[in-house]
């Protein structure tokens, strides 16, 4: 929203759909999770866009930490509230879900649950949930309860077993939440060995994939160094796995996010995007996680750029090119 408004786009010929208008999965599901990107980068995103106003938003406790630090990622959802407001105000605003797009006389047709929209162009940005697996005699817990210390002192745990599937940024805060709970043992269910992210000079190895921050750090101790008490772990594909499964009563599936389900394109079925580009079909395009860029580091090792400083460095490169491919 706020880079369309930086290229000079008219507001009145803007219109924001989403059903709640609360800075998504990070507003709603996420702020307790401590996040894997560094506060002076997340303050370089609220800067960057002229449309956000942020220099004249009130103070906010994200200026107050140290910009080389992670943090909670409710001070990223508190400012990111407030530029929500400074947007509202200016373009189209429909509370509702997209549900159906037709492409007719040059024209998006966008059927959402209260009434159809037209336009031009169309930019999904719809996020994404989390992945899960299908084990059935297990007990979920949902990650965004593990993930949260308060949701999760509500879950009956004591003397419980409880399966952790993946070894990813989530994974590293899931398994110290739940070791502070009167378990009888968290097992760790992995298919590799970590990853992390190393800072150099201009660019940031395993940047997408590597475990950053306090995760990093949990890992590096009690992962790759001395287990603590009550932890176990499993490759999953080592003799051991079924019967360490078994054991288990609780499970938590922290093995990363997929595409949440798009608006049906009836003329087309299911569409896939460019992954250097965004492009989804004429003037139809893909931005953040749903959609993110495919790119390389200096290595050559590919990985999906995700994080809102990326997003936006990534529509400022692909933007002059959707705003000549449309319908």
């Amino acid at each position: 929203m706020g880079r369309l408004l930086d290229h000079g786009i008219a507001p009145e010929k803007i219109a924001w759909i989403d059903p709640a208008f609360a800075v998504g999965d990070l507003g709603q599901k996420w702020r307790p999770v401590s996040s894997n990107t560094i506060v002076g980068t997340f303050l370089s995103f609220l800067n960057g866009s002229a449309a956000f106003r942020f220099a004249e938003a009130p103070p906010t406790p994200l200026a107050e930490v140290d910009p080389e630090e992670t943090c909670a990622l409710a001070l990223v959802a508190e400012p990111l509230v407030w530029v929500t407001q400074q947007l509202l105000e200016r373009v189209h605003v429909f509370q509702t879900t997209a549900t159906a797009l037709h492409l007719q006389n040059r024209q998006w047709r966008i059927e959402t649950q209260q009434q159809e929209v037209v336009s031009e162009d169309v930019v999904l940005a719809v996020g994404a949930v989390p992945k899960s697996l299908s084990y059935p005699h297990l007990d979920e817990i949902p990650v965004e309860v593990a993930l949260d210390p308060e949701k999760l002192a509500q879950q009956p745990l004591e003397g419980a077993t409880v399966a952790v599937f993946g070894s990813s940024h989530s994974s590293m805060i899931v398994l110290p939440n739940l070791l502070r709970h009167p378990v009888k043992r968290v097992i760790n269910f992995y298919q590799s060995p970590l990853k992390y992210a190393v800072y150099l000079d201009d660019w940031i190895l395993f940047d997408d994939t590597g475990l950053k921050g306090r995760a990093a750090a949990w890992a590096r101790e009690n992962i790759d160094g001395v287990y603590p008490e009550k932890l176990e772990r499993c490759w999953v594909s080592s003799p051991e796995f079924e019967g360490k499964l078994e054991a288990c009563d609780r499970v938590v599936y922290t093995v990363g996010f997929e595409r949440r389900k798009l608006p049906e394109t009836p003329q087309w079925g299911p569409l896939e995007y460019n992954q250097q580009n965004g492009i989804i079909a004429p003037g139809l395009f893909g931005l953040g996680i749903a959609f993110p860029e495919y790119a390389k580091d200096p290595y050559g090792f590919g990985q999906h750029r995700v994080g809102l400083k990326k997003f936006m460095d990534y529509l400022d490169s692909v933007l002059p090119l959707w705003l000549r491919y449309g319908t």
